[in-house]
């Protein structure tokens, strides 16, 4: 069985706009759900693949207060 994951995700949200997606991200955060981590992930991906350089570091400054 080919599962490709990613791609999956992707057309799940294909076509969502902001609204919509703000809705998948709360609703995964919420649920706290495990199984909602993948797709976050992917997410992500989008939204570091679309930032420009100043906001990656703004990002990872975030990231790096959240965990600390």
């Amino acid at each position: 069985m080919d599962l490709n994951l990613r791609k999956a995700i992707l057309a799940n949200i294909d076509g969502n706009n902001e609204e919509q997606l703000e809705a998948t991200i709360l609703d995964a955060m919420q649920s706290g759900e495990e199984k909602m981590l993948p797709g976050l992930g992917v997410l992500f991906e989008i939204l570091w693949k679309e930032a420009p350089e100043n906001e990656r570091e703004q990002m990872l400054s975030y990231m790096a207060q959240g965990v600390n």
